[in-house]
Formats: C-alpha cells, structure tokens, sequence
C-alpha cells in the first residue's frame, strides 16, 4: 500500500483543510465538496485524510461492515448479534467517473435468483464505504443514473438493489466528499444540496508558496516514508485532537441566540428547505468542539455560513458561487446580542476556524501548469474596415424550444435528443453483451418455456439457462454537442442588434445547461476564425467567452464553417458516441477574399454531406431582406429561423423541419 501524503503538509488551503477536519469531528455534517482549478491539492488532502480518521468496530467477516453494537438487522450476511467486534483502519473508497451501476450497487445473480431462489449478492461500492467516506474525483462528470442512486443511498442511509421483483437491502452511511472543476460543467441542484460543505480553491500567486509547492512535492516522491515519518509527530497531534473533538461534541452547547442567527442567515440569502439552517448548525457546534469549547459563538455560525451556504443560496445558472460577506455581517450584527450571551471567545482551542497550522503550502500530485487568462482569447480582427467595437452586453435571456439531432443515439445520458440507454422506457429485447444489467423478464421467460421437457423439469419451478437470459433494450435520452458558430463581424456589430444576439445564444447556452449538453464556441470576424471555446461540459465558461464578445471586421463566413468542421472531425475521434448540433448564428453576409460566398457554400456543404444536424439563427435585419442566412441553411441541408422564431411559443414546426431535411 502506498503512502499518502500526510495531511499536516498540505499548508495554505485552510477553508479545505478545515472542512474536511470538520466532517472527521462530525460525519453528521454531511461531507464537502472541493471546488477548483487543477493542480491545487484537492485530491491530496481529501485522500490524506483518511489516515486521520478512527478505527472503527465491526461484525468479524461481515462484508458491510456492521457495528457489532448495534448491528443491521437486514444485513444479506446476517443475523449478527451483538457483542464483540474487531477494529479495522477507516476506509475511503473512490468511485470512479465511468463505474457501472453494478460496480456502485452491488450485483445480483439473476440467473440463481430464478432458478434456485437463492440471493446471491456481490456488493458493491456502497457496500464498501459504509462508515467510511465515499470519494468522488470530478464528480460533476458523473453519468446522471450513477448520480441519483448516489442521491438515493445519501437520502436513505441504505442502498437497494432490485432485478424484477427480487431485492437486497443493505445500510450506506457514508462522508460523502467530492472534487470538481468548475470549468468542465457544474453539478445538478440536487446533488449539489446533498454535500453539506462546499470550498473553493486555487492555486497560490506568492513565489515563495509555489517554491514550497515544488520542495516539499519533490522531496515526498523521493522518499514517500521517509517524508511521512518527518510528519509523523504533527499527523499523531491532530489525529488525538480529532478524537478529542468527538468526545467533547456531544457536550457543545447550541444556544438560541446563535440559532437565531442561523436561521436570519438562511433566510436572509433565500435559500431552499431546511438543509442549511441544520447543516449551519452541526457545522458550527463541531467548529465549536475542534476548538475545545462548549458553547457556539458568533464567530463559527459565520464561518458556518461560510462553508454551508454558498452552493445553497438561489443563483441564475451562469452566477459564481459566493456568499455576500457584508451582507452576512450585517444580518449576524442584526440578530447578535439576542437568546445567550457569547462567553470567553479566547477558549482552550482558540478560534474555531482555524485548522492545524503548517508553514508551507499545499501540494498536490496532479499540480501543472495553469491556463493563463488570455487562453482561448479573442480573435484579432485585421485587413480593411477592422475597426473593433466594444463588447455589447446580452439582452434578457429567454426561453427556448427544443432543438434535436434525429434519429437514435448511444451518447451519454442527457435530456435533449433520443438515444439507446441503460434507463427509460423498455423498446424491446437482446441477448446480453457482457453482464446482465437490465433483465428482460417476459422475453427471458419465452426463451427458456420450449426447452423445459428436454431439460428435465419436474417440478414448479422454470428451469433457466444463461443462454436464456434476455437483456431489455430502453429508450432515453441522450446529451449532444452543441457548437455555436457565431459572426461577430462588422455586420453585426449594430449594438441593439448585436444585444439580441448574445441574448439569443445566452437562451441556447441555458437550454444546454438544463440538458446536460456539452457545448464550444466558434467566432469569426476580420480575416480568420477563432475557437473561443474548445467543446467542454462547462455552459458557465462558454456564457463568460460570450460577454466578452468584441465585434468589427470583414465576415470570413467560410473560416467559420470550416474550423467548425474540424472542431467536430477532432471532438468525434475523442468522443465518438455523441453527435453534435451546430448553431450557426448569422445573417449570412460573407466578404473578404475571392469568392467569398462561392467558398462558403462550398464549406457548408461539408456539414451535409456528413449528416451533422444544423441549425442557422437568421439575424437580418432591415426592411430590405436578402435571404442569405436561408440560402446557407439550404447548403448546411439545415433549417433556418429569425431570432423572433427562436422563442419557446414560435419554433414549434423547427424540430420538424431539422428531422424533415436530414432524413
């Protein structure tokens, strides 16, 4: 077994380390999730802290983990009485991005289950990180079906499995903990509310940190024990203080004026439910208990707030995660004074919101260098009449119809066009590829009832072969990619006009957001074409590369259609399941060079005779129209519409007519 890097050597990130010693004190605040760049020593500290954690009591030989104490009556390895167990070290166990269900859940042996009747169950994931933590690298980019039975055991505290009527239940309490980058897509709300604390990270702009960063990352890969054994001592203190916290929690003393005040804050930013008011309150007391008090103060329902409401308050899609600090300072001075007096702030432990100190920064095995802000810039806009115009802001967002690829896809698990999928609706039956995931039962049945005289059956009971076994084929729903292709060309660059653009491709990027689409953006304007945005799950980076969107130029409409075509030649050899939908936003001048119009066309066609599905937003404007933008959906051998037509209540007959033109 490896070593991890001790925990006490990450320095710096002390919203992080802090965090997550809280959930260590008190597993009851619900595990965190660690927002933030690469390279920032997210997936160090969370593995490290593992190693803090007591050893917990179990049923000897039970594979979930049972506390010998007070044992799962439901147990599949049961009954277990109570008594004695064994201890073993605290378990953090990793889901990985692209797990199966049966790999999170458990897998159930179909073919005994009908046959023999018998359970004969391989647990799974959840099985393993009962009490322990459950630990999720990049969990934004989680499949949706892996998401909601991880909401479900989160929501239960048990995990079930069931195939056609047969089931198993067993307990999965675990600290949930999970890292992302913001820039490769966001959570769901409802997984978001599922983590009781959210940090944000990023990396140190102090030389001397980042000189530290190297030392210490460096002298841990030459001698990972011999480094481990130089932290051995700061490890021992904090893990003996962690159990000190424990002790002393359940003694920590929760008065109503620091519940008022919890529940101002909450109110105050509008939040949903009840989640944070109790999250806000068990975050406070073990803030208050790791700094060896007995009463709450004021000082950890703010940091409570703090780590508690940020990914909780109501926001539009595209809002930065925060907290109004000013604004929290005046709602807590507003309810301060109120229910209990605050006693001696100056408390054995210190202050609650400080996590053990170390003199050097955070490191982190993944750390690389980081994009500088000018990545995927704005393109130069050069040749004649190139006079660049400031950015135009976004008119009011609106909402949008459905735009669909046709036909039926295999991409990944999405709400925007059909799609074969391990969940929806049953179409049909198929002999299993691999393991059996989904048990067609009627179809199974068919296939094992000619066969029962020749295999001996005497009694009740079906005699079923594997060869029997028949898989359910479903229909979902599957997210695409939508690459935007807009001309921010001198022609466009009226500002009202330019306004309603963006207002019109800010209405799509949300549309994509609600659909799990991931999403690029190609500009053109000047002599060449720009990928402002490389395909990414991140709807938020592509709605930044947007606002800032600057306008002038000649219309090099063919430069824009061809890198668009090789944006999705490369996207399909990286990812060959997802089809894509190209929103070409226009009004369909070309100029600049020889033949303009001639070449674009040319380049269109490139796009039909791929079969991709295209779609241009005609933005002509004027009482002199001259069609173009419909001449070029014509080549694309897609549909055109006028940005009046782009609003949910009048694009009814434009999915139609994209499903009409490709067919």
């Amino acid at each position: 077994m490896s070593t991890p890097f001790p925990f006490t050597a990450v320095v710096g990130q002390e919203d992080l380390r802090l965090a997550l010693l809280l959930n260590a004190v008190s597993p009851a605040v619900g595990g965190v999730l660690v927002r933030g760049e690469k390279g920032t020593a997210k997936s160090t500290a969370v593995r490290a802290l593992s190693a803090l954690l007591p050893e917990v009591a179990v049923v000897p030989g039970c594979r979930f983990s049972c506390d010998p104490a007070a044992p799962d009556p439901s147990c599949p390895d049961g009954p277990h009485e109570a008594g004695n167990g064994g201890m073993r070290p605290s378990r953090m166990v990793e889901l990985p991005v692209g797990a199966s269900e049966d790999r999170l859940v458990g897998a159930l042996d179909i073919e005994r289950a009908l046959a023999e009747g018998v359970k004969a169950f391989e647990p799974g994931l959840l099985a393993d990180a009962h009490r322990g933590i459950l630990y999720v690298d990049e969990v934004n980019l989680l499949h949706d079906h892996l998401v909601d039975l991880l909401l479900d055991a989160a929501a239960m505290g048990a995990s079930y499995v069931e195939r056609e009527g047969v089931s198993v239940r067993h307990a999965s309490k675990f600290l949930l903990v999970g890292t992302m980058n913001p820039e490769e897509g966001e959570l769901r709300p409802q997984l978001l509310d599922r983590f009781g604390l959210t940090v944000e990270v990023a990396a140190s702009r102090e030389p001397d940190q980042r000189v530290e960063v190297v030392r210490r990352r460096l002298a841990y890969d030459d001698d990972p024990a011999g480094f481990a054994a130089r932290w051995a001592d700061e490890e021992s203190a904090v893990r003996q203080r962690i159990v000190a916290a424990r002790e002393l929690l359940p003694s920590v003393r929760l008065g109503d004026g620091a519940l008022r005040q919890i529940a101002a804050t909450c109110a105050a930013f509008e939040v949903d439910g009840m989640r944070a008011d109790i999250v806000m309150a068990r975050t406070a007391t073990a803030l208050a208990a790791w700094a060896g008090r007995t009463d709450v103060l004021a000082e950890d329902v703010r940091q409570a707030a703090l780590l508690a409401l940020p990914h909780r308050r109501r926001r539009n899609p595209f809002d930065a995660p925060g907290l109004d600090e000013d604004k929290l300072d005046e709602t807590l001075e507003e309810f301060s004074g109120e229910g209990d007096e605050d006693p001696d702030p100056d408390g054995p432990g210190g202050g609650g919101g400080q996590p053990p100190s170390s003199d050097g920064p955070q490191a982190d095995g993944d750390s690389g260098a980081q994009p500088g802000a000018g990545d995927g810039g704005e393109p130069q806009a050069s040749g004649a009449g190139s006079g660049e115009q400031s950015a135009a802001r976004a008119s009011e967002p609106f909402r949008t119809k459905v735009l669909s690829v046709p036909g039926l896809g295999d991409g990944a698990a999405g709400r925007r066009s059909r799609a074969r999928t391990e969940h929806g609706r049953t179409t049909g039956a198929r002999r299993p590829q691999g393991a059996l995931t989904k048990l067609h039962l009627a179809a199974t049945v068919q296939a094992a009832a000619p066969h029962q005289r020749a295999r001996g059956r005497t009694g009740r009971g079906l005699v079923v072969r594997r060869d029997d076994l028949r898989q359910a084929t479903r229909e979902g729903r599957e997210g695409n990619l939508v690459l935007f292709v807009v001309d921010a060309s001198g022609s466009m660059a009226a500002r009202q006009r330019m306004s309603a653009v963006k207002g019109a491709v800010l209405s799509l990027l949300l549309d994509a957001y609600q659909r799990r689409d991931k999403v690029g953006l190609v500009t053109f304007r000047g002599s060449a074409a720009e990928v402002a945005l490389p395909p990414t799950s991140s709807v938020d980076a592509a709605a930044a590369r947007l606002e800032t969107l600057p306008t002038g130029g000649r219309t090099p409409l063919a430069a824009g259609l061809l890198r668009a075509h090789e944006v999705l030649r490369v996207e399909r050899l990286r990812d060959p399941a997802r089809r894509a939908l190209v929103v070409v936003v226009t009004d369909g001048r070309a100029t600049g060079g020889p033949e303009p119009v001639a070449l674009a066309g040319r380049a269109a066609r490139l796009f039909a005779a791929d079969g991709v599905a295209c779609v241009v937003v005609d933005c002509e404007s004027g009482p002199v129209r001259l069609g173009l933008a419909g001449q070029l959906a014509g080549e694309l051998d897609g549909a055109a519409v006028t940005l009046d037509e782009l609003r949910a209540d009048s694009i009814a007959g434009l999915v139609k007519d994209v499903q009409r033109r490709a067919a």
